[in-house]
């Protein structure tokens, strides 16, 4: 029987994390998301997936470090970015400085964790040095009295971001780092697991991320919570919609059948910034009134927010371009990326499926 596009079938083992789309639950390392959410950082629970286990404060402080000492883009880098055609799309200018990063001979076969680190250092600064290119504006270096989430706001803004969208972002990212065995994560274990160098399987996911149908940025729920602000009526226009016959963006998802534990876990986060900003403040509203009225008109659905509805109400919020949502994205996974090429490479078997033959024979 074939399963088209793999669909159910079990291709590895991984301690990395788990989902339960059942119950509606997500685990890095067999903690659940909700509690790393609320209460570590971006890089405890990077370090978290890369190790196995949360740092300590002397291993959080060198974490913290090496990320800083490897956030400067190299020369040639920066020298490709400026050689880019314009109107290249930001994933492929990420893509193509990944490449550019992977020629200096330090990259090999077996990945190291020190490869994961900087890899992941770099990739808001390429996004922060090629946003100024085309805004036109002189390009703020990383400072590194700053975190990570935080420096790459300031990177992208030339500004310290208010507290309140620190913390957003933050959560945000903690909450995508990683997925299970998604469609990019699965391109950079594949890439890896033919024993070939860090940087090449993490361009892999990066082109697996571009594809619309798995990194494509949350628009529509832009779009939805634009026209809730300028009519001021959120029940009137998403009834309107579900009476149309339209599809609601940011409800729903393939795996949850339940609630999304990253949406559960970015409201828990968003309700304590209450009254700091106002689009964060509309999101919760749009989804207690949406949530009522699917319970009325599409009983027994069982459609909740997913993690991209929280996602466009952060990214409204800080006030970020949607060609810089998939981008964002890419910065927090690479995390997970990172740690799925790892543990390829720790017993690693090259993939090599099947394909059943339908054409004929002459």
């Amino acid at each position: 029987m074939i399963q088209k596009g793999l669909k159910g079938i079990v291709a590895t083992e991984t301690s990395i994390s788990h989902i339960d789309g059942e119950n509606g639950e997500l685990f890095y390392r067999g903690f659940g998301i909700r509690d790393i959410a609320e209460g570590y950082s971006f890089e405890e629970a990077a370090y978290l997936l890369w190790f196995g286990y949360y740092p300590d404060a002397s291993q959080l402080a060198l974490l913290k470090e090496q990320l800083k000492a490897n956030r400067e883009l190299p020369v040639c880098v920066k020298e490709i970015i400026d050689r880019l055609p314009l109107n290249m799309d930001l994933m492929s200018v990420i893509r193509t400085a990944l490449s550019a990063e992977g020629g200096n001979g330090e990259y090999g076969w077996k990945p190291k964790v020190s490869q994961a680190i900087r890899l992941t250092a770099l990739v808001p600064t390429v996004i922060g040095y090629r946003k100024c290119q085309l805004d036109g504006n002189n390009f703020c270096p990383p400072r590194h009295d700053l975190d990570h989430v935080e420096n790459y706001l300031f990177m992208l803004n030339g500004k310290v971001p208010i507290a309140a969208h620190i913390e957003a972002l933050e959560a945000y990212m903690i909450l995508t780092l990683e997925h299970g065995m998604n469609a990019s994560t699965f391109s950079a274990r594949v890439t890896a697991s033919s024993e070939s160098d860090m940087v090449s399987a993490i361009t892999s996911a990066v082109g697996t991320m571009k594809g619309p149908l798995h990194g494509g940025a949350p628009s529509g729920v832009i779009e939805l919570m634009d026209e809730i602000a300028l009519v001021g009526d959120a029940e009137a226009v998403i009834r309107e919609k579900i009476l149309q016959g339209e599809k609601l963006m940011g409800f729903g998802h393939r795996v949850y059948k339940t609630h999304d534990p990253r949406a559960m876990a970015l409201k828990t986060k968003l309700l304590k910034l209450a009254g700091e900003d106002e689009w964060l403040d509309l999101a919760m509203t749009v989804e207690d009134t949406a949530v009522k009225i699917l319970a009325e008109l599409k009983p027994g659905r069982s459609l909740y927010t997913n993690v991209e509805f929280y996602a466009a109400a952060i990214m409204k919020a800080i006030n970020m371009d949607t060609e810089l949502f998939t981008p964002t994205f890419t910065a927090s996974r690479i995390v997970g990326w990172t740690a799925h090429v790892l543990e390829q490479a720790e017993n690693n078997t090259i993939y090599r499926p099947q394909a059943k033959y339908i054409g004929t024979f002459k």
